[in-house]
């Protein structure tokens, strides 16, 4: 082959080369979770893995513990701190996370030592499992107090149950008011946002609430069995620390991983004869009496709210708990007054314009109207 003859035909490879195009590449978000094991992967490690990479991320792990059960009890196995911290130091400096949630942890020493380590990432959701979902404390009282010292000040979003953040107050959480006081005074510690999960201060229903940034915005469901099954919480707090990761802010997040959670996990356990739509829209409904019952007690401004017409929203709740919306909106304004009453030292009218009610005489009129007696006859 001439000289002039192979250099065309480099020209010609040459171009085949450069005119190659490489097939587009998905980043995966990088999500640690740091948190026990649970061999039967309801909660835990495994839990979070599912939940993680469901949503798109990529799952990285620090193991802290290993839980046992051998049929007469729950064991627990500790992991060296050093184990630990190797682990947590490993992910920080090679995966760089882009949020991370920090659970179960059993010492206070390996508490601190972990903060050291994660305290770069910008997104931090502190989930510490105070209690699990039976109510057995999991932590002694001294990694609580590393948990108030060293992780609360560092966290964008601090997810607690009712009773951990009693534990942690040292102060009973009975009505919305004492979740807003609580969550004002674990925000004070530090944490960005304050989330509330779990508080059963009505019979039947169960409350949550966020709170920081000039919000204060409360969540209610009635699905009680689904909301406490083992894993929930975890299942939430992965998906929260997912939606973070991938940009979205604390608000967004939360809405984000709720529908995920909800659909999910929570309704696993609902009866199938109902309509998960419905369930959806009542849910919503009660959500919104729970963020405007002190100022609102019409059904047609909560139907605005959800955007659908009072008449399918009479369809809805009679659907699922069969009443009306107005009796479902009665129920909870009834509920927040007996707390009230029994919980407070507030008077007849300060109670009265609280709820939202335009006199002391209408409420009165209404209460009796729901119980058979006046606010003054029930508080005797």
């Amino acid at each position: 082959m001439t000289k002039e003859k192979r250099k065309k035909s480099w020209d010609i490879w040459s171009c085949h080369i450069f005119c190659v195009t490489l097939p587009d590449v998905k980043i995966i978000t990088p999500i640690l979770t740091i948190s026990g094991s649970d061999g039967i992967g309801s909660s835990g490690i495994q839990a979070d893995i599912k939940t993680i990479t469901s949503l798109g991320g990529d799952a990285m792990t620090v193991i802290t513990c290993m839980a046992l059960n051998d049929g007469k009890g729950m064991k627990w196995h500790r992991l060296h701190k050093d184990v630990i911290v190797d682990q947590a130091r490993t992910i920080m400096d090679t995966m760089h996370p882009k949020a991370a949630k920090i659970g179960l942890i059993q010492n206070p020493q390996t508490i601190k030592a972990v903060r050291d380590e994660v305290i770069g990432c910008k997104r931090i959701v502190c989930a510490p499992g105070i209690f699990s979902s039976d109510g057995s404390q999991l932590i002694d009282d001294e990694s609580i107090r590393a948990i108030t010292t060293y992780l609360i000040p560092e966290s964008t979003l601090l997810m607690l149950r009712c009773n951990e953040a009693e534990k942690i107050l040292d102060k009973k959480i009975t009505s919305d008011d004492d979740m807003l006081i609580a969550a004002q005074e674990l925000k004070n510690m530090g944490a960005e946002w304050v989330m509330l999960r779990g508080g059963q201060l009505s019979e039947g229903r169960l409350t949550a609430l966020l709170y920081g940034e000039g919000t204060k915005h409360f969540f209610t469901s009635y699905n009680i069995q689904g909301w406490k099954k083992h894993g929930v919480g975890s299942a939430l707090s992965a998906a929260i620390t997912t939606r973070l990761g991938m940009g979205d802010d604390v608000p967004t997040a939360i809405r984000n991983a709720h529908e995920y959670v909800h659909s999910r996990v929570v309704y696993a356990v609902s009866n199938e004869k109902q309509s998960l739509r419905a369930k959806d829209i009542y849910n919503e409904f009660i959500s919104i009496v729970a963020e405007f019952y002190q100022k609102e007690h019409s059904v047609a401004f909560y139907a605005d709210k959800l955007n659908i017409t009072t008449r399918y929203l009479s369809q809805v709740t009679d659907k699922t708990v069969g009443i009306s919306p107005k009796q479902v909106i009665s129920n909870y304004l009834i509920n927040e007054a007996k707390l009230l009453l029994d919980n407070s030292r507030l008077t007849i009218q300060e109670i009265s314009d609280r709820l939202g009610f335009s006199s002391q005489t209408i409420f009165c009129k209404f209460f009796k109207g729901q119980e058979g007696e006046t606010p003054t006859e029930y508080r005797r």
